[in-house]
């Protein structure tokens, strides 16, 4: 059984009492410290010592939900595949919500909830303070409206949870770097759950990227459009998203700057509305005068184009082409992943994914869960990145207004 002791300023938070619990929940507490002091430099000396036991899943990262609207859901269903980690707790103020009846629920992809969702083993909050104050509870998953990320992040960290926010991480670049600040100064992971580099085929090309396989890529495009949603009320005014060349549109912005860098500039044309981008047409700028990087993006189209997206990769030695959408009510993939070779060759390459509808969203999640256990952050969910992804959306707004190109600060 691990023994209870302060921890020093380094730390930044205290470990929690381990006393009176079982020797799983003892050995998951002291693990969970002694890899936070390996991470972030404590030198108070203090070691917990305990039995590596298991009281069932012991050792398991409790996830609490805070939200459950679509996105909530989504990562609910997600977390049941999870190797290491598992829901412990939810949050919301739907007393119907909590009792497991969440059949209001409904996105632009997936089932709709369940009037009866299993809910056993998880704890209820109509006040989500409560969930923060749950010892219990080792990272927590914020899945509200954009316009509380930061209220309700910065609370997380202050408890002592490190934190998964749903993108984008916030509306105003202000925002976001205080969230990212306060990380720093807690000692605790900040991710942000942009997801798109976890879908099959952008995963595919993004390992492409990177490994070289079909030489340095030359030029890329890329493009996601969505009809306005009436399918949620929180989404239905783009004023509190930020337009949808933030909401939207940041999915591109964070993509390329994963695959291709954070560029030093951008220049942009678009639609604008209240001052918020509604679609917008960019270049990327980079030091290498020759990569091509464009994007289209924007909430504008015809009800019955609700959702569609796509790239474009050109390498030296061949091409990569995706398309697909949801056209009335069909998901109709226009160009399977495909790969023209220089060789004349044309070959539809297996992305790989699971099968299940949120199974993006569980390899997600499952980057934040083994993020949480190493102390390390995956790349694809970095606060950092999302908050470059954000200030090239705003970036964007600027050349837009200007009719220039407008460097990134």
């Amino acid at each position: 059984m691990a023994t209870p002791a302060p921890c020093s300023e380094a730390c930044r938070k205290p470990p929690r009492n381990t006393r009176n619990v079982s020797p799983g929940v003892a050995a998951r507490r002291a693990a969970l410290h002694n890899r936070a002091a390996d991470r972030y430099g404590c030198h108070c000396g203090i070691r917990f010592q305990f039995i590596n036991s298991r009281d069932g899943d012991g050792m398991s990262v409790r996830i609490g939900i805070i939200g459950i609207g679509f996105m909530g859901m989504t990562h609910f269903e997600g977390a049941r595949q999870l190797n290491g980690g598992h829901v412990g707790a939810i949050a919301t103020r739907d007393p119907r919500k909590l009792a497991g009846d969440w059949s209001g629920i409904q996105g632009n992809f997936g089932p709709r909830g369940s009037s009866q969702t299993d809910l056993t083993g998880v704890a209820g909050y109509r006040d989500y303070h409560d969930l923060l104050a749950d010892s219990e509870i080792d990272l927590v998953d914020v899945c509200l409206p954009t316009d509380q990320h930061e209220r309700v992040v910065l609370e997380a960290l202050d408890a002592g949870k490190h934190v998964l926010v749903e993108k984008p991480i916030a509306i105003d670049v202000d925002a976001g770097q205080r969230m990212v600040d306060a990380a720093t100064r807690a000692g605790r992971l900040l991710m942000v759950g942009q997801v798109l580099p976890f879908f099959p085929e952008f995963k595919w090309a993004a390992d492409v990227i990177r490994t070289g396989m079909y030489g340095r890529l030359l030029a890329a495009s890329f493009r996601r459009i969505i009809a306005p949603p009436v399918w949620s009320s929180d989404m239905s005014d783009f004023r509190k998203l930020g337009g949808w060349g933030i909401d939207l549109h940041i999915h591109d912005n964070h993509y390329i700057g994963l695959v291709c860098g954070v560029p030093k500039a951008v220049f942009s044309r678009g639609i604008l509305k209240d001052g918020l981008v509604n679609h917008v047409c960019t270049q990327y700028l980079y030091d290498d005068d020759e990569r091509t990087v464009s994007c289209i993006s924007g909430g504008i189209a015809a009800a019955a184009l609700k959702f569609a997206h796509g790239f474009s990769l050109l390498f030296e030695n061949a091409s990569v082409e995706f398309d697909a959408g949801t056209y009335g009510d069909d998901w109709v993939v226009n160009r399977p992943l495909t790969v023209l070779g220089a060789d004349g060759s044309v070959t539809n390459p297996n992305p790989g994914g699971g099968g299940e509808w949120c199974s993006a969203f569980t390899d997600e999640l499952q980057a934040a869960i083994n993020a949480v256990e190493t102390g390390d952050i995956a790349p694809a969910i970095s606060g950092q990145l999302a908050l470059d992804a954000l200030k090239l959306c705003c970036a964007e707004a600027e050349s837009i207004r200007t009719r220039q190109p407008v460097a990134i600060g």
